[in-house]
């Protein structure tokens, strides 16, 4: 009787400690019912608008295969959304891949790149094979459009202008793109690419404006500039909504790029005040200038930036940089948290709303309250008449 007292009072007591040592924050974390019930997907705030999308650098998504599948989440999503958010076209900010032509440098065994690097990084053609079949979502289901980093020349960065892009994205990838193609550049080899591109679509009813965009690659020669301002300048246009699209244009701060380091800007290719005064300031249509390329590990503040110019006949032209590559850990994180940047074209022909969305976020009941940015930076309404 005495043992089996004993041996009650023991458990008891290791019970008690066991319980006693839980720290706090283990115990179930409470409902939180508000945030369901107040989270909405996007939705178009008027039912006769339209839309575009702006997918940020993708190179951080691309270059670690376990970051594939926010990428692919992310695009799946646009493909699903296409109809109630009335999504016309999809925007690729540049930067598809991390590194276009470096291979596998074997300082020593295992290693698998130069300092920089990291080893669950895929190599160059892996970036690209991955970049090709996860984008093959968008093919046929919504037209999209891309222009060139500088992390898509060269070998790491920009020290050339080989890249392997014309070779994943030849001219006749997309048959929904292909058709409203108005005509490529040649590039510097002398191949027409999509490199340097001009493409025309209408604007769903009751809009009806024609819009025209530009694609730029990066660091844009005098040759690609002037291609682009005789696009933009063709009798056919002089109407149209004019939008160029190109890597490295805009700082956050709102200052368009003076000046960058990379060998081919010091080659002779333009940076973003260049772009502007030599093609974006003589075009009375473009109206709106898209761009990635800048910015700082988990910091909103250097990723996402707009400002306001105006044309030689004294029409605003908004700017606007979104890149979230760095957002969610940093250059090795997650390749940039979901986000994606939703322009929303009212049916008044004029106003243009920004939203900031990250689908990843929004997967899970646990993380939709991370799912909207909403301060100024990343959800704003601009006009241009």
């Amino acid at each position: 009787m005495f043992k089996k007292s004993l041996f009650i009072l023991l458990i008891s007591s290791f019970v008690l400690t066991i319980t006693a040592a839980v720290p706090a924050q283990m115990a179930p974390e409470k409902e939180t019912p508000e945030i369901k019930e107040t989270f909405q997907l996007p939705a178009l705030e008027n039912p006769d608008s339209w839309s575009i999308v702006v997918v940020p650098d993708i190179q951080t998504y691309v270059k670690q295969i376990e970051n594939h599948g926010i990428l692919d989440l992310m695009l799946a999503w646009i493909v699903r959304r296409r109809a109630e958010l009335n999504i016309q076209q999809v925007l690729f900010t540049g930067d598809l891949v991390f590194q276009n032509d470096f291979g596998m440098i074997c300082q020593k065994p295992g290693v698998r790149f130069e300092k920089g690097g990291s080893l669950r990084d895929l190599i160059s053609d892996e970036q690209w094979q991955a970049t090709s079949r996860l984008l093959e979502r968008l093919d046929g289901n919504v037209p999209y459009v891309l222009c060139t980093g500088n992390h898509d020349y060269g070998m790491k960065s920009a020290e050339n202008r080989n890249s392997f892009f014309p070779k994943y994205f030849p001219v006749d990838r997309n048959p929904l793109t292909r058709s409203q193609l108005v005509g490529c550049a040649s590039n510097t080899f002398g191949i027409k690419t999509l490199e340097t591109s001009a493409y025309e679509f209408t604007a769903p009813h009751p809009d009806g404006r024609k819009f025209l965009i530009i694609t730029l690659p990066f660091a844009p020669t005098d040759n690609d500039l002037e291609w682009a301002k005789t696009i933009a300048g063709l009798e056919r246009f002089a109407d149209h909504f004019g939008i160029v699209l190109t890597h490295s244009y805009l700082r956050a701060n709102g200052e368009r790029i003076q000046k960058e380091k990379y060998p081919l800007s010091k080659a002779g290719g333009n940076a973003g005040e260049a772009i502007f005064q030599k093609l974006v300031f003589p075009a009375k249509n473009i109206r709106l200038v898209v761009c990635g390329h800048v910015c700082r590990a988990d910091s909103w503040e250097h990723s996402a930036g707009f400002s306001m110019a105006q044309n030689s006949s004294g029409k605003n032209v908004a700017q606007m940089v979104f890149n979230t590559q760095a957002i969610g850990g940093g250059f090795s994180g997650n390749g940039g948290d979901g986000w994606l940047r939703r322009l929303e074209f009212m049916p008044d022909r004029k106003t243009i709303k920004a939203t900031t969305f990250s689908p990843f976020f929004a997967a899970s009941p646990s993380t939709v309250h991370l799912a909207w940015k909403t301060d100024n930076r990343n959800c704003f309404t601009f006009e241009l008449e």
